[in-house]
């Protein structure tokens, strides 16, 4: 059973949106995600100043057996990549929620994080 953190916000395409104490959101791909894809081996994230619209790519997963596009959550201001992923892309595997996290976003509306599917509803999703 995939494990869906009950404080954050999730995608359809599987991302979620981690509120952090700074005002900015952490964004990722989700347990189940990472482990449908098998063993991440590359991620191509966007430099610190990109700005991203609410469900366009932002970057790719490549993973053993596929590889994927990432789409962002929310609209606004990448402010941290984590590039720690481009000596160790496994940690999205090994820990989605924690040292996994992708890009840090300064969201042009906060509201748009509230549109975002519950733990409740991901898990429903996912069945």
């Amino acid at each position: 059973m995939a494990n869906v953190p009950q404080d954050l916000r999730y995608t359809e395409k599987h991302e979620y949106v981690k509120a952090e104490a700074d005002g900015v959101y952490a964004v990722g791909i989700t347990d189940y995600a990472q482990g449908e894809l098998g063993d991440i081996v590359f991620v191509e994230l966007p430099a610190a100043g990109t700005r991203l619209q609410a469900m366009h790519t932002f970057g790719t997963i490549e993973a053993v057996k596929a590889v994927s596009d990432l789409y962002s959550p929310i609209s606004g201001e990448v402010v941290e990549a984590n590039t720690a992923l481009d000596a160790d892309p496994a940690a999205v595997n090994n820990d989605p929620y924690g040292a996994g996290w992708m890009i840090r976003v300064r969201a042009d509306d906060a509201s748009e994080v509230e549109r975002l599917l519950d733990a409740a509803a991901y898990e429903k999703l996912i069945g």
